[in-house]
């Protein structure tokens, strides 16, 4: 019996405190829109090459972010990080000011 305890002990020692968290996705944009307390609109762009043509085309994404400390105006660049779902349309939270608007 008292094998059965030490087995069990070696397994529990062996066994990773916790898991780790995954990686989180970031972005880069700018505020486009204060959308009311703590909360801000970011616009990120992308660009890739046209499909046929192979232009470099721009494509815009905007995404619903919370900011934790209202700080953030218009035209600022923001970098943002995805989180959980805060409302909803809110899953991203912004990290860090980049710079400020002109």
């Amino acid at each position: 019996m008292s094998e059965e305890i030490d087995t069990a002990a070696q397994a529990a020692e062996a066994a990773p405190a916790k898991p780790a968290r995954g990686v989180r996705k970031t972005r880069r944009g700018v505020v486009v829109s204060k959308s009311g307390d703590r909360s801000v609109v970011v616009q990120g762009e992308r660009r890739l090459p046209h499909p046929v043509y192979g232009k470099v085309v721009r494509r815009f994404k905007k995404y619903h972010c919370d900011d934790a400390k209202n700080e953030c105006k218009v035209g600022d660049t923001v970098e943002i990080v995805e989180c959980r779902p805060l409302s909803k349309t809110k899953r991203w939270r912004v990290s860090a000011k980049i710079a400020e608007a002109k």
